[in-house]
């Protein structure tokens, strides 16, 4: 069966200082969510259920236009895990691969998400887990592996900035918060999410722990660059993400203008 993709655009934006919902804030002229959903049908992915909250309305109307678009309300704002529980009844009627993605990051890349869905179908997976990797790691969730800090290996868990240890601190490999998950895995993680933590939130990042706990197969696969995991919440982050975006998109012109010459 196609994939189907959940894409997170519920949050505010405090710190953006502005009125506007987060994920509408432009680059390039266009919403931040409105590049999401391209990398998501560059994937091959037609169907997305987008998950809205502050000003649910004026992101409806910015995707109004938008094919195979589907809206759900979190109306309180309990954490990720809790944003992708809005989707249930999507998901229950669904049986295939899911895609989870936020909707603030709008350099992620179609050929990215493709791979992660590949990872899934190729080890029979409940759960890829979508990482990058940089030295500018700090207050990021880490990958631990089996093995060491630092050497590829069995995916164990995703730990927190705040909760990591001295030697996890170290660890260069990082959560994107993009996710592929086996349909009906996904649904009965949600079901197990507990908020028993300081911000009293349902964590998505638990949900890969729950898997791996009951045996299921849960992989980490450093399918983007750290640029595609580049989220938006910050004026300075967003005019960062801006700049790099018209650097990509440059870089891509000049490569086609080369191909053309080659050709010609």
């Amino acid at each position: 069966m196609p994939a189907l993709a959940v894409i997170l655009a519920a949050g505010r934006g405090t710190r953006m200082k502005s009125d506007l919902p987060k994920v509408l804030h432009p680059v390039a002229g266009r919403p931040m969510v409105a590049h999401v959903l391209d990398a998501v049908r560059d994937a091959g992915v037609d169907r997305a259920v987008v998950v809205v909250g502050f000003k649910a309305d004026a992101v409806r109307a910015a995707l109004a236009d938008e094919p195979g678009v589907d809206f759900v309300v979190q109306t309180e704002q309990l954490g990720t895990g809790h944003a992708v529980q809005q989707a249930a009844p999507f998901l229950n009627d669904h049986d295939g691969p899911v895609l989870v993605v936020a909707g603030d990051t709008p350099l992620i890349r179609g050929s990215s998400l493709r791979q992660l869905l590949g990872s899934l179908t190729a080890n029979n997976a409940a759960c890829v887990v979508g990482s990058a990797v940089t030295e500018d790691n700090y207050g990021l969730g880490r990958i631990v592996r089996e093995d060491s800090a630092k050497q590829p290996g069995r995916f164990l868990k995703i730990v927190e900035e705040r909760d990591a240890t001295d030697i996890e601190k170290t660890v260069t490999e990082i959560n994107t918060g993009c996710y592929a998950f086996d349909s009906a895995a996904l649904a009965g993680s949600l079901g197990q999410l507990r908020s028993e933590n300081s911000q009293a939130e349902y964590y998505l990042t638990d949900c890969p722990g729950i898997l791996l706990a009951s045996g299921e197969t849960v992989l980490a696969e450093p399918a983007f660059t750290i640029e595609e995991a580049m989220g938006v919440n910050t004026p300075e982050q967003l005019a960062a993400v801006s700049a790099t975006y018209e650097d990509r998109r440059r870089g891509e012109a000049t490569l086609a203008a080369r191909r053309g010459t080659r050709g010609a």
